[in-house]
């Protein structure tokens, strides 16, 4: 471990109410070394950060769209620095969806190791003030980046036919219909503002869910995901995280829920050649199985969080990893200046 004296050891433990999820099959599968350079996609608390700076004696770039997430990672370098070891950690402020141009504008070499938690952070599920909660009355807002449309914005005046396209699509909610219908026509009386206004109409507009899920969640979801472009995000950033990989380097992802996840399995399939979009009558199947892949898996199917994780951090409950490596005899691309 790189943490040789207690204070530094101290300084890169999780901050207090912030859970790593699946930490240590994070480390197992990214295996930071003495010497490489890392990437962490989403600092959000800084707990994956703070463990693979803890784990090797390795550099680390950590983006952040979010500008709370950037003040905390500040925070942690000025710590770092107090033990001499500021150089070791670079925070980048944007979207993981232009980690590419960000990278290259650090001057970043080609990464060892490139981490993806696209979970929503703790801190901004539990500050009310975000609005991403339907649990906290706060502002209904929900911008990870504090600029541009939010979610109020959305639920005041999108269609009737969007705001069911978005709860469906990217909340699953089977009763979008319902809950669009029931929006629209509520805000004709009353503008929404609050995310308790929103979650309580949900609620009452949906069946109750057998399995205990509040009613507010999908709809809360989908409105989420619009308003942060997160699949859009998640697409761009997977496809750059592989060309940013050095020879060697490990990617690993963990996604929330099967929107996520699907991405991730089907990106990682067009990386190792087992690209299944192709009807196996089409040519071009047979091309993409005649040629050795750069990158191969490294979990054969996702992997999930253990039992006992899942009792203490029930966050952790709908996780699933997946990993894949650059082969060490292929080159990344031309898109990072080593």
């Amino acid at each position: 471990m790189n943490a040789t004296s207690p204070t530094l050891a101290a300084t890169l433990l999780p901050q207090a109410g912030h859970i790593p999820v699946m930490l240590a099959e994070v480390l197992e599968y990214l295996a930071p070394a003495d010497g490489e350079a890392m990437l962490d996609c989403t600092f959000g608390g800084g707990g994956y950060t703070r463990a693979i700076l803890g784990a090797a004696a390795c550099s680390l770039w950590a983006i952040d769209r979010d500008p709370d997430a950037i003040a905390r990672g500040n925070a942690l370098r000025t710590a770092l620095e107090n033990h001499g070891q500021g150089e070791r950690l670079h925070m980048l402020h944007g979207g993981f969806g232009g980690m590419a141009a960000l990278a290259q504008a650090a001057q970043a070499p080609a990464f060892n190791g490139i981490v993806m938690d696209l979970g929503v952070s703790s801190f901004q599920i539990d500050e009310a003030e975000r609005g991403f909660s339907f649990r906290h009355n706060g502002p209904l807002d929900m911008r990870m980046e504090k600029s541009g449309r939010s979610a109020a914005d959305l639920v005041n005046t999108a269609t009737e036919q969007e705001l069911a396209d978005i709860i469906h699509f990217y909340g699953e909610e089977r009763h979008a219909r319902r809950v669009a219908r029931a929006i629209v026509t509520a805000r004709a009386q009353e503008a929404f503002t609050t995310t308790l206004q929103l979650a309580e109409l949900v609620r009452a507009t949906v069946p109750h869910d057998r399995s205990g899920l509040d009613g507010a969640t999908r709809t809360f979801q989908g409105l989420r995901i619009a308003v942060n472009d997160e699949l859009g995000e998640i697409e761009r950033g997977l496809t750059q995280a592989l060309e940013l990989l050095a020879p060697g380097g490990r990617l690993v992802v963990v996604s929330f829920h099967s929107l996520e996840d699907r991405l991730v399995k089907r990106a990682f399939q067009r990386a190792t050649g087992r690209d299944v979009s192709f009807s196996r009558h089409d040519p071009r199947a047979a091309m993409s199985h005649g040629t050795e892949s750069a990158f191969k898996t490294l979990t054969g199917k996702a992997v999930r969080p253990g039992d006992t994780e899942c009792r203490i951090n029930p966050r952790a409950r709908s996780a699933r990893l997946r990993a894949l490596i650059r082969r060490p005899d292929t080159a990344p691309s031309s898109v990072v200046e080593s």
